[in-house]
């Protein structure tokens, strides 16, 4: 039997936020990286890592119902994922839909979440980081890199180039996506 959509399917098909789920080489580069960050004195906050599959259904179909750019009674189903987009209702449906994205954190995302994406693939890691004053940083060649530059988070485009030499590449739609960095930048 199917249960209607709402927040409280963003508890289901539980993502991951350790590092252990990622897949190799990947997951070496990434803790590579963090260490080297870490040990520079950044702040690292890892938001998500592996998705599974039926998680990523559930927040690429959520959101396109929250912008309206799909009706809840059009969504296909996904297997051992016994969801019920349509209220009956197409202001219900909506509203649940809004109910798990922001349950979800998305509220923010100008983008939908992919159906397979680097995080299906374990090829892909959401991080915030900061820090302040400049950042003294070890690259993968063991060359000291000082980034001097604003902005102090993952946004700062020296970072990028050190996170590019231990290849974990910040997403290539720049703003759209601010914590992704994953093997190839997608």
């Amino acid at each position: 039997m199917k249960e209607l959509s709402g927040a409280a399917w963003v508890n289901k098909f539980q993502g991951s936020a350790s590092t252990e789920t990622l897949s190799y080489p990947f997951r070496t580069n990434v803790e590579l990286f963090l260490a080297a960050l870490r040990q520079a004195g950044a702040v690292v906050t890892i938001a998500a890592t592996l998705r599974p599959p039926e998680r990523a259904y559930l927040m690429h179909w959520c959101w396109k119902i929250s912008r309206v750019l799909v009706k809840a009674s059009d969504v296909p189903p996904m297997a051992g994922v016994d969801i019920e987009w349509d209220h009956g209702n197409d202001a219900k449906s909506l509203r649940e839909a809004n109910a798990m994205v922001a349950a979800y954190g998305m509220s923010g995302l100008h983008v939908a979440p992919a159906l397979q994406s680097r995080h299906t693939e374990g090829n892909a890691i959401d991080m915030n980081i900061s820090w302040s004053g400049d950042l003294h940083i070890i690259d993968k060649d063991n060359n000291a890199v000082i980034i001097r530059t604003p902005p102090r988070d993952g946004m700062n485009t020296e970072l990028h180039q050190v996170g590019r030499n231990y290849n974990v590449i910040k997403y290539h739609g720049g703003a759209r996506d601010k914590p992704h960095w994953s093997s190839d930048g997608r």
